[in-house]
């Protein structure tokens, strides 16, 4: 069965860096959007295992509420959700604690980073 990740983020070179970086997983079969509202709709679709979700997106949802309704639904509330942002200072953190995000990596964040982040969640070992 393969590992369903969903990337939502409104910068493409971001989601490209995050799709160059994870295409070496085996078994990995990524999906993307551009906006929270299309990531909500997303992951009630495909049911992804692991979310990679910007925080400050255009649209009708940001990353804080896309993961607010990921954790209150019980279909998706198993779903591992790493919030991205270049707001990185306690306050944020803490609302990315409020919501139930599962990590939080601050832009511009290093690619190993990333991956041993994933690795983690999706309880893989390198």
């Amino acid at each position: 069965m393969s590992t369903r990740i969903l990337i939502v983020d409104d910068h493409p070179d971001i989601r490209k860096l995050i799709q160059l970086t994870l295409e070496h997983l085996e078994d990995a079969e990524l999906h993307e959007t551009d906006n929270g509202g299309d990531g909500w709709r997303l992951a009630q679709s495909i049911k992804p295992h692991l979310i990679l979700l910007d925080v400050m997106m255009p649209g009708e949802l940001d990353g804080f509420q896309v993961c607010q309704k990921i954790k209150a639904d019980p279909a998706l509330s198993h779903t591992k959700v790493i919030l991205l942002t270049a707001r990185a200072q306690q306050t944020d953190r803490a609302l990315g604690e409020q919501v139930q995000c599962d990590a939080y990596l601050a832009k511009a964040f290093s690619p190993l980073k990333l991956l041993e982040t994933v690795d983690t969640l999706l309880g893989r070992c390198r």
